[in-house]
This record gives structure tokens, C-alpha cells and sequence, in this order.
């Protein structure tokens, strides 16, 4: 059987081994795949392996001897899962590989923005700390997140997550979900609805997919009913906040910041409203990319290709059976 990975570079740009995927057969690692080269790369493939490169129902009628879709990512959106389904494709996933590292994330664009540590460090070595007239120096307000209340949008595995880090800081959690489930045994832990949410959260973070009735969630009313000292988080999916609405509320100041780790598309057009919004950390959606994380992606998407030459589905998101 003939294996071959579409796009590897992103998860993988070389400090990691497809050869495993020798044991199949005859495997081609692609670091990016453009649209007009899909078929030709995927023509004789059994088995492809992707990350962002869209499999749909045309793609797959153009390649009858496709039998296998790997996602090398949690999401798999980038397939048509009924097309697939219909010609007796499995499909898979890796679920929650990064949920330790995106939790983390949330918290290092929620501490720069309480500490400004980078700017504060640039500013001693640009020689302002050398010439104070005093022992310390800092030009923003700083702030401790005890006492503060979190609001969390989504209650997954990196939602859970977040909330026990919330916990350790001393800080109160809400939450929205639309399955009010694994309810954190702490009184410090409330389900709110949205509005709730937003007009008593100091910060709120987005965990939640990306559908039609999360298109657009975070807009102009849900940011107007926002503390003006609020920070608002992005790790989950670009299209869930209206980033125009989001821009316009830092730059009249009616929200203290924002930090996403995300964009409605990506890369980013150049006249996106987050580049140029005051307060906004952006991060090129690096929250899952640890190098621990990328290890356990590797790994697992390498063992669900060998389960499905095995006759074993594994992390099968559309129900194909072997």
C-alpha cells in the first residue's frame, strides 16, 4: 500500500521521522501540496495523510484507489466526512494532542498582558532601567489574576484544562457550554449564559468549534456588554470572533486587550483590523506546536495509518468500519 502526506512541514518541518510509515509500503512526504498538484501526488495513494489540504467529494471520485484519510490535527473539516463515508473511506483523527499546550498558551497571552514582560524587557535592555532614577520602573498598570474571574467559552478537554490552571492562580471560573458537563466539584465554578458571561468575566477565552452558530459570536453587542478593563482570548478558531467589531472595541478602549492566537484566515490578509489594533497580542497559531505536542501528533496520526493497514479502525470520526 502506498502512503503519502500532503502537507507534513507545518507539524513536522524536520526534527521528527515519517519512516514508520515504511512498514505500509512505500510512503512520499510532501512538504505542501498546491491545489493543482493534489491529484497527481495523491493519484495512486491508498492511504493520504493531511493537515490543511481539502479532500472533497470531487477530489475523492478523481481517486478510486483512496481508502484512507488521516487528519494530522484534531479538526477534520478539511474532509467531506459523508463523501467519504458514501465510498467507504475512513477517516481519522488525533484528538486532544495539544489541550496541555494550548491551555498554556491562553495563560502566556494572558500574563503578557498583566505583566507586559516582553515590553518591560526590551525597555531594560533599550537602557531605560540603567538610566532610572529609581529601583523599578513600569509604564503599564500590572495585575494579579487572584480574585479575578475567568470566563470560558466551551467546555472541552482545553476548557477543563484552563480551568484547573485558572484555579491554581486563585482566580473564579464561569463558563458557557452548550453540555453543561464535568462540572468541576469547586464552588468557585459557575455555568452562566453568554450575556452573563461577558458582562462579569475580567477575561474571557474561547474554547469552543468553529460552526455556523459560532460564526461571529464574539460581535459589537457581546463586546458592549464587556468591562472595559476585560481581556478577551482567542486559541480556538479565527471566524468565531467578528474581528472588526473586536478592533473597534480596543481602539475606542471599550476593552482593555485582546490576545488570539488565531485569524479568520490564515495567513493573514494585510489589512486584517487585529494588525493594527491597539492592545492586540497576535501569535501565528502557534498554541499547539510544542515540541511535545507535535510529538504526540506525529505519533499518533503514524499509528492510526498503521492500525488502518492492521484492519483496525482507530480514532475513526465517520463511522467506516474495516
Amino acid at each position: 500500500m502506498k502512503t503519502v502526506v500532503t502537507d507534513g512541514y507545518a507539524l513536522n518541518p524536520g526534527d521528527f521521522s515519517w519512516e514508520p510509515l515504511g512498514q505500509i509500503g512505500e510512503y512520499e512526504v510532501y512538504d505542501r501540496t498546491p491545489p493543482e498538484l493534489v491529484l497527481e501526488r495523491c493519484r495512486d495513494a491508498e492511504l493520504i495523510i493531511t493537515n490543511k489540504v481539502i479532500f472533497d467529494e470531487a477530489r475523492m471520485e478523481a481517486l478510486p484507489k483512496l481508502r484512507y484519510i488521516g487528519c494530522a490535527s484534531t479538526g477534520y473539516n478539511v474532509v467531506d466526512i459523508e463523501a467519504a463515508r458514501r465510498r467507504g473511506i475512513l477517516v481519522t483523527n488525533v484528538p486532544a494532542y495539544s489541550t496541555d499546550s494550548v491551555a498554556q498558551h491562553v495563560f502566556a497571552l494572558l500574563l503578557e498582558h498583566c505583566m507586559q514582560v516582553g515590553h518591560h524587557s526590551r525597555a531594560v535592555h533599550e537602557g531605560r532601567w540603567v538610566n532610572a532614577r529609581d529601583y523599578c520602573f513600569w509604564d503599564f498598570p500590572l495585575h494579579e489574576l487572584a480574585g479575578k474571574t475567568i470566563g470560558i467559552i466551551g467546555f472541552g478537554s482545553i476548557g477543563r484544562k484552563v480551568t484547573q490552571i485558572a484555579f491554581a492562580f486563585g482566580m473564579n471560573v464561569i463558563a458557557n457550554s452548550r453540555t453543561q458537563r464535568d462540572t468541576p466539584d469547586d464552588p468557585r465554578f459557575r455555568w452562566v449564559d453568554l450575556e452573563t458571561l461577558c458582562r462579569e468575566a475580567d477575561v474571557i477565552t474561547i474554547h469552543c468549534p468553529l460552526f455556523p452558530e459560532t460564526t461571529g459570536l464574539i460581535d459589537r453587542a457581546h463586546l458592549a456588554l464587556m468591562k472595559p478593563s476585560a481581556f478577551l482570548i482567542n486559541t480556538s478558531r479565527g471566524p468565531v470572533l467578528n474581528e472588526q467589531d473586536v478592533a473597534d472595541a480596543l481602539n475606542e478602549g471599550r476593552i482593555a486587550g485582546a490576545g488570539v492566537d488565531v485569524l479568520s484566515t490564515e495567513p493573514p490578509a494585510k489589512d486584517n483590523p487585529l494588525l493594527s489594533a491597539r492592545n492586540c497580542f497576535i501569535t501565528a497559531h502557534i498554541a499547539w506546536a510544542t515540541l511535545e505536542a507535535r510529538r504526540r501528533l506525529i505519533d499518533e496520526t503514524i499509528e492510526n495509518a498503521l492500525s488502518f493497514a492492521r484492519g483496525v479502525a482507530r480514532n475513526s470520526v465517520n463511522g467506516v468500519t474495516l
